[in-house]
């Protein structure tokens, strides 16, 4: 039997109009009721388009996109716009729509999904990133609402997913510049709390571990972000110490940006690969070598994934692991 909005009043002990407003996000109605009412649809699973269809046969066709930087970050990384376009590609083929919001925190991003679930606003919702105890995922299996995430998430086998082989990716890299007869290969990531960055160290580490090749703690450097600044600071830091380099991987190319800029400034002139293959790349002086992870693939095939759990089609596999490619140009292919 389908839950009705009177089942979500009575459990919270409130009209079944003060829940109408909760839903809509009414800012006259005070936050400890809100926390009630939301509870009590959590606890019942109740959400507003659920019911509608279960009553009209029908649903938004709207997918819910939930972008983990703020509206600046979104227009400066080309990976999310090309994921958004990949997505679109595939959403507009199936007359669905799309809706998308930024957020500046895990925290914020859940409260985005909350609101979209109970608001009724969307059938599905897209996460751009997995992290290590993930909040929205943990959010959204137990509203058991359907998602899909970009990214592998921890218990990938109980979850919608679609990724690069990060690790495979980073092993690549590090065995490109080994076989190019570097041997103190530093590394600079964004924060462990990622998959991604998990993923892309296990590369590195496994890829020295094939050649014979010790990893030196010194040469692992985690920043607090993906950005050019913490890039930058990395590699000044680094390059002060005196500690001896040979040539530098980055698991994202803002990263490497920044530390190419600190190599400019303390004139050191090292090999560098990047990831994401931003069109930035190319325009570098020297233009940068990066890995192409084809994000327009890897938002169709989330879009795909999704789309086709919510028209209960039949899907063979949770998970689609899109191809990378290393992109040669200056700052390496003239070592």
């Amino acid at each position: 039997m389908a839950i009705t909005i009177k089942d979500v009043a009575d459990l919270a002990g409130v009209s079944p109009s003060t829940v109408s407003r909760v839903i809509h996000n009414n800012p006259k109605i005070s936050e400890d009721t809100k926390k009630i009412v939301n509870a009590a649809m959590e606890k019942l699973k109740y959400h507003p388009n659920a019911v509608a269809r279960s009553l009209a046969n029908s649903s938004t066709k709207t997918i819910g996109l939930i972008l983990p930087n703020s509206s600046d970050d979104l227009f400066t990384r080309p990976f999310f716009i090309e994921a958004m376009r990949g997505i679109s590609i595939y959403a507009q083929s199936n007359n669905y729509n799309l809706m998308y919001c930024f957020s500046k925190s895990e925290e914020e991003e859940v409260q985005f999904i909350q609101n979209y679930l109970n608001s009724g606003w969307v059938d599905g919702i897209v996460l751009f990133t997995a992290r290590k105890d993930d909040k929205c995922i943990a959010y959204l299996k137990k509203r058991e609402f359907p998602f899909v995430v970009i990214g592998q998430p921890e218990n990938p086998e109980k979850t919608l997913w679609v990724d690069n082989d990060n690790i495979q990716a980073m092993y690549n890299v590090t065995s490109y510049l080994v076989e190019k007869g570097f041997r103190k290969i530093v590394l600079i990531t964004g924060p462990n709390q990622f998959a991604v960055t998990k993923n892309r160290k296990k590369g590195y580490f496994q890829a020295l571990k094939a050649r014979g090749l010790k990893s030196d703690p010194e040469l692992v450097l985690t920043g607090d972000s993906f950005s050019e600044e913490t890039g930058y600071e990395c590699m000044k830091k680094l390059l002060e110490s005196n500690i001896q380099i040979e040539a530098v991987a980055a698991t994202d190319d803002f990263l490497a940006f920044g530390a190419m800029k600190a190599m400019k400034e303390m004139n050191r002139d090292l090999p560098i690969v990047g990831f994401n293959n931003s069109p930035r790349s190319s325009f570098q002086t020297p233009s940068m070598s990066s890995v192409d992870i084809n994000p327009v693939l890897l938002g169709e095939n989330a879009a795909e994934l999704l789309i086709k759990s919510l028209q209960h089609k039949v899907i063979p596999f949770k998970n689609v692991i899109v191809g990378t490619r290393l992109i040669e140009r200056d700052t390496t292919g003239k070592y």
